[in-house]
């Protein structure tokens, strides 16, 4: 497996480009799987999990083209999807266990053609994310569902019919699925209860596109009336808050100034407070925000994961990590996964002061220094919270499993390194 090494003690300066966003991208796919004409996504990331799922769509007979393309000067990938009519209906273990999302095909193949059979989802290990919410909406429809060796097998006599789903918690994926289902739905669906991520948002929009009429985008009650067919469409995918916020983090534990281009502040609302809480200056432009730590010296804030707008869940690890050099103690609480702190034990190897408390909280003190050492990547970001301490520890710094990174974050070194950071992939073949 690959690694990374770095070494710190860079303040990293300049421009990073925010490239689209993976949350927003794999569901956008899927949804290409409602119409038998082509969907077009523009502003498409070049990750794992986007070749993953392109695997997966192809295996059930979806046509793919990619196109070389550019967004405010910045090479981008454009991919076509055009699924005239599938050619198996089962999304089978080996590639659904290399990503959880892979889920996203459940709802559309059971609305366009009746039946689905889904391997049960594998992804990172941070926690339990059962699908019973999923399935038992879309038995609210009119779906038959049964797990059996493994797989979920979904069918359904005619169409599915609209229902009033009241969903028990707020979940991003089960929101997503029930959605694209319900654009193909007999009647009226109401979704109450439902994500509010940006990201879902973005579905929704690209949905209505491709002619569903959907209603209450951006709010907690979607109200979707059914379409009997639904056309092609052409949909940039929105920059990727996660990473934005990552980077945002990178600036700031440096001590550093980046402006974040193609990035939006509006998905970022709760990570920017902190930030500008804990002494760092933000600024926004209409195309990007710019995070400045010069000379700044930093406290620590306590955070709380929420779902959106509140704190992302998918923030906790790296604003964790700059957490670890501000002055002071922060509380980082998190509510939404319950194995999310699984990295702690490998920033303690580097120097960290961090008590966790059960799987909920931990206690970040800060510290004057941390050291390089060998680490294990554990999770996605996870990963991207190991890389902020090597970037601010004195000394080399090994990240291992580097293979989590490239699920979610496209050319990270080539960005780093754009930057001023002393960082380098060491292949496998390399003999180190």
């Amino acid at each position: 497996m690959d690694k990374i090494k770095i070494h710190g003690g860079n303040a990293l300066n300049g421009k990073i480009f925010i490239s689209g966003a993976k949350n927003a991208a794999l569901p956008l796919i899927c949804a290409s799987l409602l119409t038998d004409e082509t969907v077009t996504l523009t502003n498409m990331p070049m990750l794992s999990d986007i070749k993953a799922m392109n695997a997966l769509l192809e295996y059930l007979g979806t046509a793919i083209n990619d196109f070389d393309d550019f967004v405010d000067g910045h090479a981008t990938k454009t991919y076509s999807y055009r699924t005239k009519e599938a050619t198996s209906f089962t999304a089978p273990y080996d590639y659904v266990r290399k990503m959880r999302a892979s889920y996203y095909v459940l709802g559309p193949l059971l609305a366009r053609y009746g039946k689905c059979e889904l391997s049960l989802p594998g992804g990172c290990a941070i926690g339990a994310r059962p699908m019973d919410i999923h399935l038992s909406s879309l038995e609210q429809m009119g779906a038959h569902i049964e797990i059996k060796n493994g797989y979920i097998n979904a069918e359904v006599d005619g169409r599915l019919k609209g229902a009033h789903i009241i969903f028990p918690i707020v979940s991003v994926g089960a929101t997503c699925n029930v959605l694209m289902a319900a654009v193909l739905a007999e009647g009226e669906t109401i979704l109450e209860n439902a994500a509010k991520e940006p990201e879902i948002g973005d579905l929704a929009d690209l949905l209505n596109a491709m002619g569903a009429q959907i209603e209450g985008i951006g709010t907690s009650k979607l109200t979707i009336n059914g379409v009997e067919k639904l056309h092609g469409a052409l949909h940039k995918v929105i920059a990727d808050r996660i990473e934005a916020g990552s980077y945002a983090a990178a600036a700031a534990i440096t001590r550093g100034c980046i402006e974040l281009i193609n990035a939006r502040p509006e998905t970022l609302s709760r990570p920017l407070q902190v930030l500008r809480n804990m002494g760092v200056a933000v600024e926004t432009t209409d195309n990007s925000i710019i995070i400045d730590a010069r000379g700044k010296t930093l406290v620590g804030q306590d955070i709380m994961t929420e779902p959106f707008p509140g704190f992302p869940t998918d923030l906790q690890a790296q604003f964790l990590a700059l957490m670890m050099t501000a002055e002071g103690a922060s509380m980082v609480t998190e509510t939404i996964f319950e194995n999310r702190f699984m990295h702690v034990p490998e920033l303690l190897r580097m120097g960290a002061n961090i008590n966790v408390h059960g799987h909920a909280s931990a206690i970040v003190r800060g510290v004057k220094k941390l050291s390089g050492a060998p680490v294990m990547a554990t999770d996605l970001r996870a990963s991207f919270a190991l890389i902020l301490a090597g970037l601010v520890a004195e000394g080399e710094t090994i990240v291992n499993r580097v293979y989590h990174l490239d699920r979610g974050y496209e050319k990270l070194e080539e960005k780093l390194k754009s930057v001023g950071a002393d960082i380098e992939r060491i292949k496998e073949d390399d003999g180190e």
